[in-house]
């Protein structure tokens, strides 16, 4: 007991040093960064920013200004050579003085014309001004979120709202960096610092009779609903990861069911090779799509059959291992060939993608009839009526070779999207990144330790409530002692 409790003294001060360093650190007079902020090529407008206590010598200096204009302000002005007094452009300049900016530090942005030349000449002149040096990938944010101004989450949220690509990612994105998936763990945060110091408190002063007794019944009865909580929000089927990423859809089916033509009409280009010849497809075409703001990678993939030819055989391994990681498997069945029944149809499903799968749960499957134009007027009306049967995935009938019906797949296809992802402005913020699963994992893990160490050592399960204090603050950036403490002094009148 003795040792354990020394261990955990000498943690607890190597973390306040370790604060201490911090905020030294940070506060060293840093290099001020420039760099080009829009994107690159020619364009109407380039913006170029600055962010270090040189922003405002910079600013001077291209303008030749006594003093710096008003924050916040649009200001039309010339822009100079430093070094030879030329004239480079005539542009907006914008002015933040810290720490109300992006970064929390001076800066400054230049809204230059977007010729090559022109942002070449301003970004060569400010690298003349002593004291400013180009930028490093990311810096501008990671010297925001070093200044408070962002947490991890939020920066991370920025990153994919600059690289979102669908209305749905974009959606996602803008509500992570608005703080509100920040603002929950750091609202568990609170929860399991505030039980940590109880937890410490009465280990340190119960024989003081300074601590309630019931204290830590509260705290077994917190961390057991942060369990719960917790379990819920992994609980998410990872729709804020695939909307992330992208959904992976697999066309797969016999040969020449129309996969490859299904692909090109959907994808409205010639993505994949359509021919007559069965097996034309030996391998796996993919194509990115936008599906009603959802962004899917959709795979075409090799007929699945039994073949001698050593490429298709590899082929149709490859299309089987794309239908083991599908989010769903689009099922193309040539209507003019398979006998249109129920029990015919879930056979063919069985044969071609182990349907139902071997582990016995229904996969998530669009059953795809195509070739409608092939059959006869009684034909067609009876596979219509097949697509309406309860006992089938859903269905929908069309013809690759004519278009009709692929606006009822892809209106299908855009509803069964929505089921997995959802939409992320409703209901509680998503997990986004693998980063935040691991360390919500770890998290939870040692909340079950507490649990089992509860009874047997009180200073070892306070240290698993520290270890998931961490990991939780190991997703927002912000891990610190100084809560522990603040806690302890506001809530124990300790020494009265």
């Amino acid at each position: 007991m003795v040792f354990a409790r020394t261990c955990l003294t000498s943690v607890s001060l190597r973390s306040v040093k370790n604060s201490l360093f911090k905020r030294r650190h940070h506060s060293v007079v840093r290099d001020t960064i420039f760099a080009l902020s829009s994107g690159h090529g020619k364009c109407g407008v380039s913006v170029i920013r600055t962010s270090g206590p040189a922003s405002g010598d910079a600013l001077q200096l291209l303008t030749g200004w006594k003093q710096l204009p008003p924050p916040r302000r649009v200001t039309l002005t010339s822009l100079l050579c430093p070094t030879t007094g030329e004239l480079l452009d005539r542009g907006l300049v914008l002015w933040f003085s810290g720490p109300k900016s992006f970064t929390g530090e001076d800066c400054c942005e230049y809204h230059v014309h977007g010729g090559p030349a022109v942002v070449m000449g301003v970004l060569q002149a400010l690298g003349t001004v002593q004291m400013l040096r180009p930028a490093e990938p990311g810096e501008f944010t990671k010297r925001a979120f070093q200044n408070g101004k962002l947490d991890l989450t939020e920066a991370e949220g920025l990153g994919d709202l600059i690289h979102a690509e669908t209305e749905i990612q974009r959606r996602q994105a803008l509500r992570q960096m608005s703080g509100e998936l920040g603002q929950l763990y750091q609202k568990w945060s609170h929860r399991l610092v505030t039980a940590l110091a109880h937890v410490e408190a009465f280990i340190d002063f119960s024989e003081d009779d300074n601590v309630e007794e019931n204290v830590l019944t509260s705290v077994d009865s917190e961390v057991k609903n942060l369990q719960e909580e917790l379990e819920d929000h992994l609980k998410d089927s990872r729709r804020g990861e695939r909307l992330r990423d992208g959904l992976h859809l697999v066309l797969a089916g016999a040969t020449n069911a129309g996969k490859s033509s299904l692909l090109n009409l959907t994808s409205q280009k010639p993505a994949a090779i359509v021919s007559p010849i069965p097996g034309t497809t030996r391998d796996v075409v993919e194509t990115v799509l936008n599906i009603g703001g959802y962004p899917v990678i959709m795979s075409d993939t090799a007929g699945l059959r039994d073949s001698e030819d050593p490429v298709e055989k590899e082929g149709v391994r490859r299309a089987k291992e794309r239908l083991d990681n599908a989010d769903i498997l689009i099922a193309v069945v040539d209507a003019s060939k398979v006998p249109i029944t129920r029990i015919s149809i879930l056979a063919h499903l069985k044969s071609l993608l182990s349907f139902p799968s071997s582990e016995g749960k229904l996969r998530e499957v669009l059953l795809v009839l195509n070739k409608s134009d092939l059959l006869d007027p009684p034909g067609h009306a009876k596979v219509q009526e097949l697509c309406k049967d309860p006992e089938l995935p859903t269905a929908c009938f069309l013809s690759c070779q004519t278009g009709q019906g692929v606006g009822d797949f892809i209106y299908i296809l855009k509803q069964k999207l929505e089921k997995i992802c959802g939409d992320p402005l409703h209901g509680a913020p998503s997990l986004t990144q693998t980063r935040h699963r691991l360390h919500l994992n770890k998290c939870l893990e040692a909340l079950e330790q507490y649990t089992i160490y509860r009874e047997q050592d009180l200073v070892l399960a306070a240290e698993e409530l520290r270890i998931s204090y961490r990991e939780l603050g190991a997703i927002t950036g912000r891990v610190g002692v100084e809560g522990i403490l603040d806690i302890i002094f506001r809530d124990f009148c300790i020494g009265k």
